[in-house]
């Protein structure tokens, strides 16, 4: 993927970049923050490390955030986007006429980024520590409207309030799940996976038949 694109929203910014090499600039430090986390983990984070490690003066990053919560948010509205693409680019050869392969392909995008984006591992739509502040919509609820979206989209289904939230109810019990197959094994582990594939398949059955 373009590691400059896709950005996060204007709204998690204090400034959004209006020329490109603006946009490059707060892509590297994402980038340098995703790397991070993977290397001190989100207590250890701090600005000052991260405009170290993108090569960017401090004030750079205090261009786009308040602190180091805001750049994570980032960070995490960012997977989200590139969770979202991945999915787009598995569906489009798949057929829209079985949901099965369809959420197979949900699943297999998560566990791709899991195992090979930086950062991610912490930092997958949420951040992890609890606000200071204002409490931001919750991770899994944004996941679960952005997968409805795509499965009504490739199904040609319309999302009622049934669909809705059987989808959050998958989100919410997979994304458990793939955290024990990721405590279990660094790699994820496989049997754990594949629980996780059949509980989607039997349960998003009552509304996806």
């Amino acid at each position: 993927m373009d590691p400059v694109s896709p950005l996060p929203p204007a709204h998690s910014l204090r400034r959004a970049p209006v020329q490109q090499r603006s946009a490059d600039r707060l892509a590297r430090i994402l980038d340098a923050c995703a790397e991070l986390l993977d290397e001190t983990g989100y207590e250890n984070l701090s600005t000052r490390a991260v405009a170290l490690r993108a090569g960017v003066p401090i004030g750079s990053v205090y261009r786009f955030f308040g602190n180091k919560r805001a750049m994570a948010d980032a960070l995490a509205h960012r997977n989200l986007d590139r969770y979202a693409e991945g999915i787009a680019d598995r569906l489009a050869v798949l057929p829209g006429t079985d949901w099965r392969p369809v959420v197979d392909a949900v699943l297999d995008e998560y566990l791709a980024m899991k195992r090979s984006v930086p950062g991610f591992v912490l930092v997958d739509f949420g951040v992890p520590a609890p606000p200071a502040e204002e409490s931001p919509a919750d991770p899994n609820h944004l996941v679960a409207a952005r997968l409805t979206e795509l499965l009504c989209a490739h199904l040609r289904r319309t999302p009622d309030a049934a669909l809705r939230r059987a989808v959050l109810v998958a989100v919410e019990a997979t994304d458990a799940l793939i955290q024990l197959a990721f405590r279990s094994d660094p790699a994820g582990d496989r049997d754990i996976v594949d629980e996780t594939r059949a509980m989607m398949h039997a349960y998003l059955a009552r509304v996806l038949d």
